[in-house]
């Protein structure tokens, strides 16, 4: 990222915005993943398949998706 659009976002004079854009993003990506990961699990794959592509433990993409994903699908 270069300085101009460094400034465009949020830079020293204004961190506020920046900090704001880094909110945004961060709900984006989560918001992104839970889709995806819902997609791949309808799709049949397992926990570990989902884990290996997003580079986490089984254990913690089970953690963060499966009660949703359960509470969705069981009913």
């Amino acid at each position: 990222m270069d300085e101009k659009t460094r400034t465009q976002i949020g830079g020293p004079e204004d961190p506020h915005k920046g900090l704001e854009a880094v909110v945004a993003l961060r709900r984006m990506l989560e918001a992104l993943e839970a889709a995806q990961v819902e997609n791949a699990f309808v799709a049949g794959w397992s926990w570990a398949r989902i884990a290996e592509v997003l580079g986490v433990s089984k254990q913690a993409v089970h953690k963060k998706h499966a009660r949703r994903i359960r509470d969705k699908y069981s009913g």
